[in-house]
């Protein structure tokens, strides 16, 4: 049995082949897109039509790349970047480009919904979550605020990854992982709220597709792709789901005790839960996952950007830095680095700004800065990690994934810094991974857990356990680190 997964993120589409017996990965391929040009700050779109090109080109590439055992094809899963909107008139078309989780311009309608229903405190109450900007229902009151006339047009509302399954099987529908990212999902019941919709119009309800378990399909391949493709003519599209729902999947991360950490630009840890786990601080996100469990996370927005612009600072290439923060002892010798270069989702710091704090002659030197940084960008991650365990999660192995998961060096720090044993993926492609897999799961029947087992492979060879000293150290660390944030936050300089 072979199957797609498809993974539609913000800089591209990739998409490979998966062999449900062997666990070889047979074709991939990858194709890019970018942003709209020209928007104003804070504006961050792309065309759906351009997920749909890209999705077309890496499918056919796989194919080609697979012969005559094309015809063993027999399902398709799709992850896509969370939160985005994309807006659908009466035929099922884009009535404007699609306002992405990136896009930063919603700030005054989260503002009103939280003053409508009290503040964030309220909005947890009411449905688990904060509502913030990079969510899906703030965008659809932008659109209402701002472009009257195609929200009149609006019949039909979807994530980026139910659209490109509406693109394969014609069906509207969404599954309860990527819904949960909207804002309007009450994730202890897996219902929408309905006084969240009305309050953006009343004819929110009506615009909601259907909703159900991640565990039933999408629906059929429609014919006239199957014949164009070259596919048989009964491919399913399995429920499909955010790309950190289907990162879980890809991570093996479907049963409580395993956390996935991701060292890219911006960092995400994530972990599984058989109960919701609603924070009532509003740093962790109460998300459903896409195996009709719950995937609580943490979304960082400081970790490869702090150590590749101090990188670029230093003139070092990655060997370089590599050597420089190897060669410097644990805590920089009293070097501080706030992350904050870009703001902070968690804690919440929207207007942050880095800080290197502890300067003096024998500590500034580009090994201590660099130091320093990757310190301060795992820190960030370990905050998150602490927010886990204050509500009763306990992680026992934490997979990372990520660029930032390839250096040796952090992964080390990361065990330390998150006192638990880290482990890399085989796999570099964790969330078109997850999607195959779960296509596999939708077809067959097999549960997640066999199908981790045996698909979902660790890089052993990449483990890192914590060292004492280290961890200890870095424990006294962590409280300097959140004690710094918190008076420099506390006295208006972050």
């Amino acid at each position: 049995m072979l199957t797609l997964g498809i993974d539609s993120g913000t800089q591209s589409t990739k998409g490979i082949v998966l062999d449900s017996e062997s666990g070889e990965v047979l074709a991939s391929s990858q194709s890019s897109y970018e942003l709209v040009s020209g928007l104003p700050d804070g504006h961050l779109e792309q065309r759906p039509g351009d997920w749909i090109k890209a999705a077309t080109q890496c499918i056919k590439d796989c194919l080609a790349s697979l012969g005559e055992r094309k015809a063993e094809v027999v399902g398709i899963g799709v992850s896509g970047q969370q939160h985005g909107l994309v807006a659908l008139d009466e035929e099922g078309n884009p009535v404007r480009d699609a306002k992405l989780w990136c896009d930063t311009s919603t700030v005054s309608q989260c503002e009103a919904l939280a003053a409508e229903f009290g503040g964030s405190e309220g909005l947890i109450a009411m449905a688990g979550n904060a509502i913030l900007p990079g969510y899906t229902i703030p965008k659809l009151l932008w659109i209402k605020e701002n472009e009257p006339e195609n929200f009149a047009r609006i019949r039909t509302i979807l994530l980026p990854h139910d659209y490109l399954n509406f693109w394969l099987t014609g069906k509207y529908r969404m599954e309860y992982g990527d819904a949960s990212g909207t804002g309007i999902l009450d994730v202890r019941t897996r219902c929408w709220n309905r006084e969240l919709t009305d309050f953006v119009d009343p004819r929110v309800e009506a615009m909601l597709p259907e909703l159900g378990s991640s565990n039933h399909p999408h629906g059929p391949l429609k014919p006239e792709l199957a014949t164009s493709w070259g596919l048989g003519k009964e491919v399913i599209v399995s429920a499909g789901g955010g790309d950190n729902m289907m990162g879980a999947i890809g991570t093996g991360n479907i049963c409580p005790g395993v956390v996935t950490a991701s060292f890219g630009t911006s960092g995400t840890l994530y972990g599984c839960s058989g109960e919701p786990v609603v924070d009532p601080m509003g740093e962790v996100a109460a998300f459903c996952d896409s195996t009709d469990q719950w995937l609580p996370l943490v979304c960082t927005m400081n970790v490869t950007v702090v150590t590749e612009k101090s990188r670029a600072l230093l003139g070092m290439n990655l060997n370089e830095l590599e050597a420089a923060v190897a060669s410097i002892s644990a805590g920089a010798d009293g070097l501080t680095f706030l992350p904050y270069l870009n703001g902070e989702r968690t804690p919440n710091l929207p207007f942050g700004k880095g800080v290197l704090h502890g300067l003096d002659q024998g500590n500034m030197t580009p090994g201590h800065i660099a130091r320093a940084a990757m310190e301060g960008a795992t820190l960030g991650l370990a905050y998150g990690l602490q927010r886990f365990r204050d509500l009763g999660m306990t992680p026992q192995e934490i997979r990372l994934t990520g660029g930032g998961s390839k250096s040796a060096t952090w992964r080390q720090m990361a065990a330390d810094c998150f006192d638990a044993e880290v482990v890399c993926l085989e796999s570099a492609e964790a969330a078109a991974l997850g999607a195959a897999i779960q296509a596999i799961k939708t077809v067959g029947g097999e549960d997640y857990e066999s199908l981790a087992y045996r698909l979902v492979r660790l890089d052993e060879a990449s483990r890192c356990a914590p060292v004492t000293h280290d961890r200890d150290f870095y424990t006294e660390r962590m409280q300097r680190f959140s004690g710094l944030t918190k008076t420099l936050r506390d006295g208006g300089f972050l």
